[in-house]
Parts: C-alpha cells; sequence; structure tokens
C-alpha cells in the first residue's frame, strides 16, 4: 500500500514524466503495436535501471553520480534510483528511435503515380532492426541528454528539484562526457535485445503509409526537446539554451527536408496536370 501511494505522488510531483510516458505508449501502440511497445518499455527500463544501479556505486557507464535522497518520501525510488528517471529512458529511445526511421526508412513510391504529403515511408524490417538505424538511435538518444542533463543539473531552480551531483563535474555546463557515453550505451544494449525481438515477434501488418504515425513518435522527440529546452531560456541559461537549440537545428532541418519535400510544390509543377487535392 505505501507502494502504491507513493507512486501517486510521483505522478503528482512528476506530471510531465508521466505525460510524456502517455505520448509515447500511444505513438509506440499506433506504430508498432501493443506486444512490441510493452516489450520495447520493459527491456528499456529494465536496462536504465541497472545502469544507473551500477553506475551509483561503480561509476560505470554514466561515471560517478549520486542521487542525494531529497525527494525520498515524495516520489517513489527504486534503491536509490528515483522511477520516473529511469522510465523516462523508455519514451526517450522511443522518440529516437522515431527521429532515425524519419531519416532512414525507405521512401515508398506512390501507387497512383502523385507524390504523397508527407511522403510515405517503407516500414521495412531489415532497415528497422539495421545498423544504421541502431547507431543513429543510439546517437540521438544521447544527443538529446546533451540539452536535458545540463538543465536538470540546475533543478534546484525549477520544479525538478536538485536530485543529483557530479563529485567531478565535466565541461559541458558541469556534466561529464562519459554520461552521454553511458546514454548511449543504454541505448545500445536496449536496442539490441529488442531488434531480435522485433524479428522473432509475429509479422506487423499495417497500412501503408505509416509516416503519419511515425510523426508521433517524431514529436515526442521535440515535445521533450522544447520543453528542456523552454526550461532552460527559462531559469535564464541563455547560452546553454542557444547551445542546445543550434546543435539540434541541423538533425530537424534534415528530418523535414526528407520528410516533407517541398520541391514538389515549385512553380513549375503548375499547368503539369498535376491537382493540389493529390498533395495531402
Amino acid at each position: 500500500m505505501e507502494t502504491v501511494i507513493l507512486f501517486l505522488k510521483t505522478i503528482a510531483l512528476r506530471p510531465y514524466v508521466f505525460i510524456f510516458l502517455a505520448a509515447f505508449l500511444f505513438s509506440a501502440i499506433k506504430l508498432i503495436g501493443w506486444p512490441r511497445t510493452w516489450r520495447f518499455w520493459l527491456i528499456t527500463w529494465l536496462t536504465a535501471f541497472i545502469c544507473e544501479f551500477s553506475s551509483t556505486r561503480t561509476g560505470i557507464p554514466f561515471g560517478w553520480y549520486f542521487y542525494n535522497g531529497s525527494t525520498v518520501g515524495q516520489e517513489l525510488y527504486f534503491f536509490d534510483v528515483p522511477f520516473m528517471d529511469s522510465i523516462s529512458f523508455s519514451f526517450l529511445l522511443f522518440a529516437a528511435y522515431s527521429v532515425a526511421l524519419g531519416l532512414l526508412l525507405p521512401v515508398e513510391p506512390p501507387s497512383t503515380g502523385a507524390e504523397t504529403f508527407p511522403r510515405s515511408l517503407r516500414f521495412d524490417l531489415n532497415t528497422r532492426t539495421g545498423w544504421t538505424v541502431y547507431g543513429l538511435t543510439a546517437f540521438l538518444f544521447a544527443f538529446i541528454d546533451m540539452v536535458i542533463d545540463p538543465v536538470a543539473l540546475r533543478g534546484d531552480r525549477w520544479f525538478l528539484g536538485k536530485i543529483y551531483y557530479y563529485p567531478d563535474p565535466g565541461w559541458h555546463f558541469g556534466v561529464p562526457v562519459v554520461n552521454y557515453v553511458g546514454w548511449a550505451v543504454v541505448g545500445l544494449i536496449a536496442l539490441a535485445i529488442y531488434f531480435l525481438l522485433d524479428r522473432r515477434l509475429a509479422p506487423l501488418s499495417l497500412a501503408q503509409p505509416i509516416t503519419q504515425r511515425l510523426l508521433l513518435g517524431i514529436g515526442l522527440y521535440y515535445g521533450v526537446l522544447a520543453f528542456n529546452l523552454g526550461v532552460t531560456f527559462w531559469i535564464g541559461e541563455l547560452f546553454m539554451g542557444l547551445s542546445g537549440l543550434l546543435i539540434h537545428l541541423p538533425v530537424f532541418i534534415l528530418l523535414i527536408v526528407r520528410l516533407f519535400d517541398f520541391r514538389r510544390f515549385h512553380p513549375t509543377t503548375r499547368g503539369s496536370g498535376i491537382r493540389p487535392e493529390e498533395f495531402v
């Protein structure tokens, strides 16, 4: 009963985390179905929890850091790791996976001869579980933490609270670089296990196109990014916020260009017999 009460307190204390978690569940079920979604969540949560448990005791893989227990009794902890922290890895990894798929899935040739808007992508098993998606997802997973961790480290200046610290602060706004390596390690381990299961589960029977469903996960990635950048600017960390914005801007632009090929709206298409409604 005490665990249930602490869980409810956690939701009340960290509603934004559970909003993102709900968005993950909705978007993941739409894209990969419930059997794959719960496996993705469980694998990632367990991997993240084990790595956090290890790092707070051995420094592997995130480097040395410690939770100070300032919210014990206010939210749920497993051993000395806040529950809300380890579950965040699940929706962040799925969001990074969605962006990687948006950048790398093959474009589906339109069956009618008319281009779709956004572009139709083929949810190809070999591509979505391939090495390129694997590596890019792990990179994007660690990449978004380059915005999240610096502002989380300053949690005493916003509603997160000062819940952890690094005994040896790093050069990236106080965050050691090994922390980002640890995030990539979590992503690589969790994805390796999930990809093996994805290949063995019953094939997905998704109606094409899947791009609109994939956009939900991509929206989650940039929603989390916008939330953390917003908090960064709100607490007055202008340089830190601009740094985070600028490093993510090229990937965002590349994604938009790939999914929404605006060259199709070039004036030369006028008079070509293509009707405007064919772009919908």
